[in-house]
Order: structure tokens, then C-alpha cells, then sequence
């Protein structure tokens, strides 16, 4: 009788299932988390300095001489 059994089947037939679990909830939290940061970096808004420059002189009125 042969009890020869590969490495790959002993790691798989000892696997914990509650550990499983938890690593699978630690990787979506850290997945949600990277999506959050990306899309609340996507909403930030950044003035530069040239839209302050274009947006005073729109703004300009030239006053008429007699």
C-alpha cells in the first residue's frame, strides 16, 4: 500500500476554511479601499495658476472715454 501523498494535496487538504475567509475579506477591504482613494483623488479639484489669469481678464471691463 502506497501513502505516498504530494506536497500540493497535503497543503490543500489542510487548508483552513476560517482563514480563507478572513484573507478574503482582508483583500476586498484592501480593493474597496484602493478604488475610494483613487475615486476620491479623481473629484479633487486643483486650480492652477493660469485659469486664475485667464478668468480676470474675462472679467475686465473697458470703460468708454467722451
Amino acid at each position: 500500500m502506497n501513502n505516498f501523498e504530494s506536497t500540493y494535496a497535503l497543503l490543500v487538504r489542510s487548508e483552513e476554511k476560517s482563514r480563507t475567509v478572513f484573507e478574503t475579506l482582508v483583500y476586498a477591504i484592501l480593493i474597496l479601499s484602493a478604488v475610494f482613494s483613487i475615486w476620491q483623488f479623481a473629484h479633487l479639484s486643483v486650480a492652477f495658476p493660469i485659469d486664475k489669469l485667464a478668468n480676470t481678464s474675462a472679467c475686465v471691463v473697458h470703460a468708454q472715454g467722451s
